[in-house]
């Protein structure tokens, strides 16, 4: 199943996650410890997401600024999958080791900085199928 229509579907629901993750205060202070710029390259559908945590944010009440599309960011880690794995990740459903191992995402960079923010993302596994029913998108919310 694919779970986004095109690229326009998919920046607006996983931007609307980004946004709630880049003010949580429980996630953005820990991810914003690292110090690193991640940019995520979605395929079927393509979009470009780069978080960074590396710099000072530009948004209001936000730890970290997110970019959608190509930016002269250089990202630390580079992280490439399709859209598909992209969103049963975000529900806690992908194990990232193992998803590294089969291929399923492709990163470049230093893997250790992105192990050590996964403790810090677990409660984005909840938000994320939350967001989905409150934005009426329960179509797509995994079980």
């Amino acid at each position: 199943m694919t779970y986004f229509k095109d690229e326009a579907e998919l920046q607006q629901i996983l931007g609307q996650l980004y946004d709630l993750v880049k003010t949580d205060a429980r996630v953005a202070p820990r991810i914003c410890e690292g110090k690193i710029v991640i940019q995520f390259r979605y395929e079927e559908p393509f979009g470009i997401a780069t978080i960074d945590a590396a710099h000072p944010p530009t948004q209001p009440g936000a730890y970290c600024d997110v970019h959608w599309g190509e930016v002269d960011l250089k990202p630390d880690v580079t992280m490439s999958m399709k859209a598909d794995i992209a969103h049963q990740f975000w529900h806690g459903k992908i194990n990232l080791m193992a998803a590294l191992t089969r291929k399923q995402i492709i990163a470049k960079g230093p893997i250790p900085k992105i192990l050590k923010l996964l403790p810090a993302v677990e409660p984005v596994y909840k938000m994320y199928p939350k967001m989905l029913r409150e934005i009426g998108r329960e179509d797509i919310a995994l079980k």
